[in-house]
C-alpha cells in the first residue's frame, strides 16, 4: 500500500533530511509532503532543494521561503544592512533552478479525501481557509485576547492557534519549533528543532505512525529551544 508521508522544518540540514529518507523506504506510489522552511540557518539550502527536485518531496512556502523570495526580487535591499548572515550564505549558494523551484511552491497542500490541510505555520479559527492571508500562514504561532495573530516572541501571553482550532480539516504544519511532535485532536506540528539539535521528524498517514532521526549538531539558536542543548546564540 502507498504511503502518505509528512515532513517537518528541515532548514538546510541535508544529512538529516538523507539518514531520514533512507529510514522512511520509500517506494514508487509513496507521497512525500514537506511543510516547508526547507532553507535558512542550517549548513545546506540548496541540497535540500535539489534532493527535493530529485525525489519528487512536495513542499509548500514557508515564512523563511517567502523572505528569501523578497530579498531575492528586491536586490537594492542588501545594501540596508537587516539582510542576516544565514540569508547571505543562502543568496550565494541558490541558482536559477533552486529560485525557480521556490517561485512554484504554494502555501497549502490539500487532501480532499482525507480532510488534510498542510501548512507552514497555521491558521486562525473561525476564518473560513480561502479568507486566511499569506502572512497569518506562513507566520501565526499565538492568538491574543482580541483574536489577532503573533508570534510568540511578541505575544508570551498568547494561546496557540492550534489550541482553539477546531476542525475539520486536520491540520498539519511546522514552523513552531519544539522538542517533541506537537499532536492535538485536530492539528499536528512537525517542527522537532532539528537545526536547534534535536529532530527531524516525519509522519506517516496509513500507520498513524513517526520516524525521527537526531541532529548531527546544533547548527543554530532559538530562544525556546536551545537551553535545552549546547548552542550559544549567533
Amino acid at each position: 500500500m502507498s504511503k502518505t508521508i509528512f515532513i517537518g522544518d528541515v532548514h538546510g540540514c541535508i544529512e538529516e533530511l538523507e539518514s531520514l529518507w533512507s529510514q522512511l523506504s520509500i517506494s514508487k506510489g509513496d507521497r512525500v509532503i514537506q511543510v516547508g522552511d526547507l532553507i535558512n540557518k542550517g549548513p545546506s539550502s540548496r541540497e535540500v532543494i535539489q534532493f527535493c527536485i530529485k525525489n519528487k518531496i512536495e513542499s509548500i512556502l514557508g515564512n523563511h521561503e517567502i523572505r528569501m523570495l523578497s530579498i531575492f526580487k528586491d536586490k537594492a535591499s542588501l545594501k540596508s544592512g537587516t539582510i542576516k548572515d544565514y540569508e547571505q550564505d543562502t543568496l550565494r549558494e541558490l541558482k536559477t533552478k533552486d529560485w525557480e523551484y521556490l517561485q512554484s511552491l504554494d502555501y497549502t497542500i490539500s487532501l480532499k479525501k482525507e480532510k488534510i490541510v498542510v501548512v507552514h505555520a497555521g491558521f486562525l479559527p473561525a476564518v473560513p481557509l480561502e479568507e486566511q492571508s499569506n502572512k497569518v500562514m506562513t507566520k501565526i504561532q499565538v492568538i491574543d485576547a482580541f483574536g489577532k495573530p503573533h508570534k510568540r516572541a511578541k505575544c508570551p501571553d498568547g494561546v496557540e492557534w492550534s489550541q482553539l482550532w477546531r476542525g475539520p480539516p486536520f491540520v498539519i504544519y511546522g514552523h513552531t519549533p519544539k522538542i517533541k511532535i506537537d499532536r492535538k485532536k485536530w492539528s499536528l506540528g512537525l517542527d522537532t528543532s532539528c537545526v536547534y539539535g534535536h529532530k527531524l521528524s516525519a509522519y506517516i498517514l496509513e500507520s498513524d505512525e513517526w520516524v525521527q532521526v537526531n541532529a548531527k549538531k546544533c547548527y543554530s539558536w532559538n530562544r525556546y529551544i536551545s537551553p535545552y542543548s549546547q548552542c550559544n546564540e549567533s
